[in-house]
């Protein structure tokens, strides 16, 4: 399996290098393509090369016996389809097995976002008297600011913020960029983070960083911190609301679209290459929109 691993890592470097992956996301790819080499070696596949349109359907039929679900079975086989399109690509293979398959149809899962009052419970728990709580404080108020992804946020670095115009410069997926605003709250709460607590947090690092988020030594703030600063944020409020960098990124949006934003200019601040990523919002805000009626229309 000495090429086929060789293959992987070729793959994983294209994913890192050309299309900008968050290294979140590579680890996800890895984990999938893994998961089918162990399918193959059950087989006694050993050659990229040799798999075939019937392989691919005995996969499929494992993974239903395993019960896995539609959306996982979805995202195994997006996968698989794009590896063999770069080995393809790469002419390390001469088609792509993966071709004919039809992607199962994804469950339609409205997506978690938080209310109002839900909300104000975590802006009042961060301890803004102390460097870290000045921090988180600050790092909430952008994430809910600006809809923008965990891994987006932690490339931040202090050049990428313009206070004269209340703008962020997102590098977002796949080497795109793009300008996000963000409010006064927002600006407040990364004032006083930059002027006093991460002048602070900076002297514990033993290099040097620009980074915008920094951790408790010093160092650039990961996607893994950033998950459990928002889980030590809910556990203070004793909520049992699930809260996630994702969560947030949904919450923007709802919010947005309940208020009167037009859908294109939101899936232009989300980074949203098709406007049908951002469509999945309209289905929360149709509910919204007929609780309203419920409750105000005298003959509904």
């Amino acid at each position: 399996m000495e090429n086929v691993n060789k293959s992987l890592q070729l793959f994983k470097e294209y994913l890192q290098i050309e299309k900008n992956y968050s290294e979140y996301t590579i680890v996800h790819y890895e984990q999938s393509i893994e998961h089918f080499f162990l399918f193959l070696n059950q087989e006694s596949i050993s050659n990229l090369s040799d798999v075939t349109y019937s392989d691919v359907r005995l996969y499929l039929t494992e993974l239903y016996k395993k019960q896995y679900a539609r959306r996982t079975v979805a995202k195994k086989i997006s996968t698989l389809r794009s590896f063999f399109n770069f080995l393809l690509r790469e002419k390390l293979i001469s088609q792509n097995p993966f071709s004919l398959v039809s992607l199962p149809k994804r469950e339609q899962k409205l997506p978690h976002f938080l209310y109002e009052e839900e909300l104000e419970k975590l802006f009042k728990v961060s301890d803004v008297s102390t460097s870290l709580g000045q921090r988180d404080q600050a790092l909430l108020e952008l994430l809910y600011a600006t809809g923008i992804r965990v891994s987006e946020c932690c490339k931040l670095t202090l050049q990428d913020l313009d206070f004269s115009v209340g703008t962020v410069f997102v590098h977002g997926k796949g080497n795109k960029q793009r300008y996000v605003p963000f409010g006064s709250y927002a600006e407040q709460a990364l004032t006083n983070y930059i002027q006093k607590s991460r002048k602070e947090l900076l002297k514990k690092a033993s290099v040097h960083t620009n980074s915008l988020f920094l951790n408790f030594r010093g160092g650039p703030l990961t996607t893994r911190g950033v998950r459990l600063i928002l889980n030590n944020m809910i556990k203070k409020t004793s909520s049992t609301i699930h809260i996630s960098p994702h969560v947030l990124r949904h919450t923007f949006a709802t919010h947005l679209l309940n208020e009167g934003a037009d859908m294109r200019s939101v899936q232009e601040l989300l980074g949203h290459e098709n406007l049908s990523s951002t469509q999945v919002y309209t289905h929360v805000t149709k509910d919204h929109l007929r609780n309203i009626y419920l409750s105000s229309h005298p003959r509904a």
